[in-house]
């Protein structure tokens, strides 16, 4: 997985580097990696204008120009700054010897000159470290910015985002592209900054990977090498059922749909035997849709019904429960019941989430991860209403309290196991559509009956369902539905 730092964590692995490295090094390592995202932009040349601010954020800003070919035309507007470090000076003086024309933020008539010339912007104002509220000159010149619908690329993280929390408390910088020095912090992905932040880039500049590895992350994330890399592998002598049996406790009369849906997404993410268990008025539709699935009856005795299903949990390695239930009273003793003696890791998704708001005891200490989106976590939690904005912390309070792994589903995913969080970068808005839920739930069973633990289904189940998505969407780009998302499974990881 790729850690993502707290800003204080990312000020001390920036000290210890520089003293190991020399900032000016740094510097100039991070100038060189920004350049070439412009020059992405920008690959015939044009206007470039930065902004910097009174920091080393600023610096990186002359460094980043004084790397750009001559084919640009390079102007920095610099804002009012006390004491420069070395590095900074250095930035300057060979922006400087290289051809950029600097502007002082108080030359009023030269500023606004150069900002109806420019054809992209850089935000060196303030990064990682921002002060907020922004004080009255940073919040105009990030007003300038926003003002002008020009391209613009941000150096470690648009000014106006709170780094910790990805809050956006006033007026903020929205980038084209942000180019992330050396690691990632949460407001990279959680929402709402993740709107301003744009491309993001990690850009390597040379930070020493042990002193990275010393850093124990609070947030986690993944992208596509690192969750392939992650992905359990099948044994060369593997069978069906070493290969991860998927037991599905789904499906009902009214919702059969999401029983096959939970199956195939769960055949499709590399269980090698699936079993659907669901009540007798789903059967029919269930085996006229499931072909490679198994499907048997629960019957309508709990007793009976217990005791079929304790058998068939000896015989696989994961559970699903609670794709299309329903919320009926004998259901959800069903779902206590056997949520309380199951020994299997479990998936617990829709209907079971309604099941068990008032029981979560029942999973405590469990091997089991609860899906909900906000409506369920909301009835699960007893908030009883959403509060946007605070999603990590609401997160973490409910897992240390009811010791269960718990992913919220959104637009910025997160999978919280009481030690850390895990923040999903992918997904797309072809994600909502019905059933979609339903293809997770099958996806992370899939991979707890591949040997995962729930926090590690629950990221690479989010990750590869979202990678899912915006293949699909490529595929086509209106009407994506469930089925599309199963179908793009098998290459969404390429």
């Amino acid at each position: 997985m790729i850690p993502i730092l707290l800003p204080e964590q990312l000020r001390s692995l920036d000290a210890a580097s520089c003293e190991r490295l020399g900032e000016i090094a740094l510097m100039r390592a991070a100038g060189t990696r920004i350049a070439t995202c412009i020059d992405e932009l920008l690959p015939r040349g044009g206007r470039v204008l930065a902004f910097a601010g009174p920091g080393n954020n600023g610096g990186d800003a002359f460094a980043a120009l004084a790397a750009l070919g001559k084919q640009h035309e390079r102007v920095v507007i610099e804002l009012p700054v006390g004491k420069r470090s070395a590095a900074r000076s250095d930035a300057q003086e060979r922006a400087t010897a290289s051809g950029v024309r600097t502007i002082a933020w108080t030359e009023t008539e030269a500023r606004d000159a150069a900002l109806a010339r420019a054809e992209l912007f850089v935000d060196g104002l303030y990064g990682t470290g921002a002060r907020l509220p922004l004080d009255a000159t940073v919040r105009d010149a990030v007003a300038a910015i926003v003002e002008r619908t020009l391209p613009c690329v941000a150096i470690d993280m648009p000014t106006g985002l709170d780094a910790r929390t990805g809050a956006v408390p006033g007026i903020a910088v929205r980038a084209h592209l942000t180019v992330a020095l050396g690691a990632l912090v949460p407001a990279h992905l959680l929402d709402p900054a993740r709107d301003f932040v744009g491309r993001l880039v990690l850009a390597d500049i040379g930070l020493p990977p042990e002193l990275l590895a010393a850093i124990p992350p609070r947030f986690v994330t993944f992208d596509a090498a690192s969750a392939r890399a992650a992905m359990p592998q099948r044994g060369e002598r593997a069978d069906k059922r070493s290969a991860g049996s998927l037991l599905a406790i789904a499906g009902s009369a009214q919702f059969p749909g999401a029983a096959v849906l939970c199956a195939r997404a769960a055949a499709r993410a590399g269980a090698g035997y699936v079993t659907v268990a669901a009540p007798a008025s789903a059967l029919a539709s269930l085996r006229a849709h499931l072909i490679e699935e198994i499907v048997v009856e629960i019957p309508a005795d709990l007793q009976e019904a217990s005791a079929l299903l304790r058998d068939l949990e000896a015989r696989h390695r994961a559970l699903a429960i609670g794709p299309g239930l329903g919320l009926a009273d004998d259901i959800g003793e069903l779902v206590r019941e056997r949520l309380a003696t199951t020994n299997l890791p479990a998936v617990v998704d829709a209907s079971a989430l309604f099941h068990l708001a008032k029981h979560l005891d029942i999973l405590r200490g469990r091997a089991a991860i609860l899906t909900p989106h906000e409506g369920e976590f909301a009835r699960l939690s007893g908030e009883g209403s959403v509060r946007p904005g605070t999603r990590v912390e609401r997160l973490r309070s409910f897992v240390e309290r009811t010791e269960v792994t718990t992913l919220l589903k959104g637009r910025d995913t997160l999978v919280e196991d009481g030690s850390r969080s895990y923040i999903n970068p992918s997904g797309t808005n072809a994600l909502a559509t019905a059933g979609s839920g339903d293809v997770l739930t099958g996806v992370i069973g899939a991979l707890l009956a591949r040997g995962c633990t729930p926090f590690q289904a629950g990221a690479l189940g989010a990750f590869w369902h979202g990678r899912a998505g915006q293949a699909a969407q490529r595929q086509r780009e209106i009407g994506v539905v469930a089925s599309d998302i199963i179908e793009s499974l098998g290459n969404a990881l390429r």
